[in-house]
């Protein structure tokens, strides 16, 4: 059985490419590697073709395109066969809808309020202007409304082997109400011509049965539609009856009919614009296609939990890796129920089962202590690794230049706020406005507040929100958390002071509502108890979003100071990590969170882990960066597209481009696809920031430069001194960038915490932000390289380290000495050791130790100052440092010390195991030493 508290997690991106049997395939290689267990993609159904899985249909049932399950059958057998374990990527959040393959959705559509799944999505139904009935906007229109229904692209079919009816546009299926088959039923069989033959009367007999607008109701449909199929030649009449409601631009009455029909349904169609101010559905941020669902509904939970807790019994699912847990109504009872769930599936006596949580926590922010949950997913210890591994006197010159080329203060504040009014402004304006007509009804709801006008607590809200300083609160139902109301009154006092219009009590009646305490018992007032909590509760389900959208994409795409700390989970404006405050954070992790994964990269990060070690590298080297920077505007200037006042790429964008391309800058030189691929992220990045382009209004002009601008900058005929010069440097980031990267690895596989390891990695990662970072993985290489390395030659590793190799094998090798010490890195204790000698300040030492067995392990970082400046691989010899391990045992330790020139000889970085003196042994035997590569 693979362990409990996983030794090192592996993550498969599951697609119809690389499915369920393809994954088996490669689990003899990551057992090889060290990994105990496979963290897999969501492989529920999802929409087909989906490349990451996440776009779920079905949460009841394993996705058809992956193998089904005969294909998770094989997979499943073949990590039983290697004693892996098996963690799922699961999204209890929302679900892919629109088009015709959610049966929930469809459903929904069908019967609105009616449906039975209509409780498991968060709709507001009677928020539709101008629509004497509920109804859920569907934003799926290319064009506008009129223009799709007189051009004939809404079409009205009838599935003669369901007996329903449903207008489709395109892919999109709209199921029509039953309530309205009699009605269309006469005015079918009359368009044929045929109320006098037996099929048209059989039709309209089974019509008249069922008459009014309430009829046939749920219970009755199936009976109805039943008999509609049977009757002998009912589909030949319904077919010849449509023309009815063709539309089209010289069918005016056919037009004018279809559309009378949809207008009558529990849905209404609209130009995809629309969703930004009018949607009335919660969706996973601004995604349409992916709406939320109220998992809060205890029928809903049981549904969506279903198959999981059957592959929880089963034994075949040993880990659960949860999605975007701040887009929940009520975390915390969504702990609880999941853990039940748990203890259902396995049975009280069962050991512990490994849950972790997709958490984005900001500076100085602690995770709320879940029921069940051993941490988060990682992206928090990422960033403290990456601002660990810069050079702090470098980054005043970063600033520098951040300040010459933008004309803007390298702070990051003034970016996010001005980032969150365009969010607020465009993407999120819907969700915006469900918040504020709830707020002013909840004020209208009582004499004391009334007189507070939906604009002022529109504009005290927005205030609120954009002041408001991390993702999310966690109140309950109960109310709020002392840290929970500290958050709300920080943003209170920020939103106050900015203030300009009369009555400034109006926030504390916002403050009250956001804590709940208007509903407090010992209040004299009378407050609509359900609607202030929907509110608060809400409110919290809207600040992640709006953070995410604000900071990841669209600050991120803005702020390009070093784009290192430009990480999810991260501060662009971040300082470097002094060495005892890394060693403060590892203790602390140690004692609270030692169980939760540590990540370096991941399918939703801005960029490669190599890639970001180069970037990190950029302040070791400031100088000669920014002099080169200043040359390569001088040689692209003839590259750069201008039309009147438009510039592409901005001179901030620009610089942006030019710190990719040293992240990414392939070890051979420029490759085949590199331009494509730069070119994607571009536009995409520039679509994100927002500000010469969006995804909303994307301009042409400007996309189509920053393509002409890379193609001529990339083009060696065309630019070969500006290729050149960028290749120089990019070898000699390169090289820092490596060895940065060693590091990285070194402190993710032995720090408090469970190392996760994306897929492909195990080579230099060097891709850009998804989808650059999902392409195929080429196993085969490395299942090959492994093989070829199970004695590492370090000293040919070194010599080519360009291929990648290196950084496989001393993988292997940190991940075997991690599992020969399992109950060390598992639970053991964090204890930083001291440091000597001329270059203390580039290396850090720490022990992970249990009992009477412990790992040594010592690091080095800013590696300029022993290349060469990043020309020359460092010598042990180089460094001036010693470790002093008092009460440590090993043979590399002589008088309490590990001299470091001992320890590199050929990589910057060492893991050794040693006893403790003195301490309690356990299990009666001493762990042999396990040296650094030598």
């Amino acid at each position: 059985m693979p362990p409990a508290i996983p030794l090192a997690t592996y993550r498969l991106q599951l697609t119809a490419d690389f499915n369920f049997e393809a994954a088996a395939r490669v689990v003899p290689y990551l057992k090889a590697l060290g990994i105990s267990h496979v963290y897999a993609s969501p492989f529920m159904t999802a929409r087909k073709g989906s490349t990451h899985g996440y776009d779920i249909t079905d949460h009841t049932k394993l996705n058809p395109e992956l193998g089904g399950e005969e294909g998770f059958a094989k997979l499943s057998a073949a990590l039983k066969a290697h004693d892996l374990g098996l963690i799922l990527d699961f999204v209890p959040n929302h679900v892919g809808v629109h088009f015709d393959d959610n049966p929930w959705w469809l459903d929904v559509l069908e019967w609105g309020q009616a449906s039975p799944h209509a409780a498991s999505f968060d709709i507001d139904w009677d928020q539709l202007p101008y629509r004497a009935r509920g109804g859920v906007l569907l934003p799926i229109i290319g064009t506008s409304y009129g223009h799709a229904l007189e051009h004939g692209d809404i079409e009205l079919r009838y599935d003669p082997e369901e007996g329903s009816f449903s207008c489709w546009y395109f892919e999109h299926r709209l199921p029509v109400a039953p309530e309205r088959y009699g009605e269309m039923l006469r005015i079918i069989v009359k368009e044929a011509g045929e109320e006098s033959s037996d099929a048209g009367r059989a039709i309209l007999e089974l019509a008249s049965r069922y008459p009014g607008l309430r009829r046939p109701n749920r219970k009755e449909a199936p009976s109805f539609k039943a008999m509609l199929k049977a009757i002998p030649g009912a589909a030949d009449v319904i077919a010849r009856g449509l023309p009815a409601y063709k539309a089209g631009e010289d069918r005016p009455a056919q037009t004018l009919a279809l559309h009378h029909l949809l207008e009558r349904q529990h849905y209404k169609l609209g130009h995809w614009r629309l969703a930004s101010s009018d949607i009335n559905y919660r969706r996973f941020f601004d995604v349409n296609t992916l709406a939320g669902l109220r998992v809060e509904d205890a029928g809903t939970f049981e549904a969506i939990h279903r198959l999981v807790k059957k592959l929880i019994a089963d034994g075949q699912l040993q880990g659960l890796r949860l999605d975007h847990i701040d887009g929940l109504r009520d975390p915390a009872q969504y702990f609880q129920r999941l853990r039940r769930l748990i203890r259902d599936a396995r049975g009280p006596a069962a050991g512990p089962f490994y849950v972790v949580i997709e958490k984005i926590l900001c500076e100085h922010e602690k995770l709320p202590g879940f029921a069940g949950v051993h941490g988060t997913t990682g992206y928090e210890w990422m960033n403290v690794i990456t601002q660990f591994l810069i050079d702090g006197k470098g980054l005043e010159p970063l600033d520098e230049i951040w300040r010459q080329i933008s004309n803007k203060p390298p702070k990051l504040a003034p970016v996010i706020k001005e980032a969150k009014r365009r969010v607020l402004e465009t993407l999120l304006t819907s969700e915006f406005t469900v918040l504020t007509r709830l707020l002013a009804r909840i004020a209208n709801g009582h004499y004391s507040t009334r007189d507070y006008s939906e604009d002022s607590l529109r504009q005290a809200l927005e205030l609120y929100v954009l002041h408001f300083p991390v993702y999310r609160t966690y109140l309950t139902t109960a109310g709020p958390t002392e840290a929970d109301r500290k958050l709300i009154d920080h943003a209170i006092t920020q939103a106050r002071a900015e203030w300009f219009a009369s009555d400034g009590s109006i926030f504390d009646f916002l403050r009250d509502a956001l804590t709940m305490d208007l509903i407090k018992r010992d209040r004299n007032t009378s407050h609509s108890v359900p609607r202030v909590r929907r509110f608060a509760l809400k409110v919290q389900q809207f600040t992640g979003p709006m953070m995410a959208k604000s900071l990841e994409d669209t600050s991120f795409y803005r702020f390009h100071r070093l784009l290192a700390l430009n990480e999810v989970g991260g501060d662009p404006s971040a300082h470097a990590l002094a060495i005892g405050d890394f060693h403060a954070f590892m203790r602390q992790r140690a004692r609270h969170w030692p169980h939760g994964m540590t990540a370096t990269a991941t399918h939703d990060t801005k960029r490669g882990e190599d890639a970001r070690m180069r970037l990190a590298a950029l302040t070791e080297l400031p100088n000669d960066w920014t002099s080169g920077v200043a040359r390569w505007k001088t040689l692209n200037a003839p590259n750069v597209v201008t039309a009147g006042t438009m510039r592409a790429p901005s001179a901030t964008f620009e610089y942006m481009l030019y710190q990719t391309l040293v992240g990414i800058w392939p070890p051979a030189g420029t490759d085949e696809g590199l331009v494509e691929r730069l070119q994607a992220y571009a536009v995409k990045a520039a679509r994100e920031g927002k500000e010469e382009t969006s995804w909303l209004n994307p301009n042409e002009a400007y996309e189509n430069g920053l393509r002409s601008f890379i193609e001529g900058s990339l083009d060696r005929g065309r630019s070969s001194e500006f290729v050149q010069s960028l290749e120089t440097f990019a070898k000699r980031i390169a090289l820092l960038g490596a060895l940065n990267s060693l590091t990285q690895l070194t402190l993710k596989a032995t720090m408090p915490g469970v190392p996760d390891f994306y897929q492909g990695t195990e080579f230099w990662d060097l891709s850009m932000v998804d989808p650059d970072n999902r392409r195929p993985v080429d196993f085969a290489a490395r299942e090959s390289a492994l093989r070829d390395n199970e004695s590492p030659n370090w000293i040919n590793l070194v010599e080519h380290w360009p291929d990648g190799r290196i950084k496989l094998a001393w993988t292997r090798h940190l991940l075997k000495l991690r599992s020969e010490l399992a109950d060390v890195f598992t639970d053991g204790s964090y204890e930083p050791l001291e440091v000597t000698g001329r270059h203390a300040d580039h290396i850090v030492a720490f022990a992970r130790r249990r009992g009477r067995e412990a790992a040594i392990v010592v690091v080095g970082r800013n590696f300029a100052p022993f290349t060469d400046g990043g020309r020359v691989w460092p010598h042990a010899d180089a460094f001036d440092a010693k470790v002093q391990v008092p009460g440590y045992a090993a043979p590399q330790v002589q008088d309490s010390v590990l001299p470091v020139s001992a320890l590199f000889t050929h990589l910057p970085a060492a893991l050794i195991s040693a006893g403790v003196d003195g301490a309690p042994e356990r299990g009666g035997r001493r762990t042999p030493a396990l040296a650094s590569p030598s």
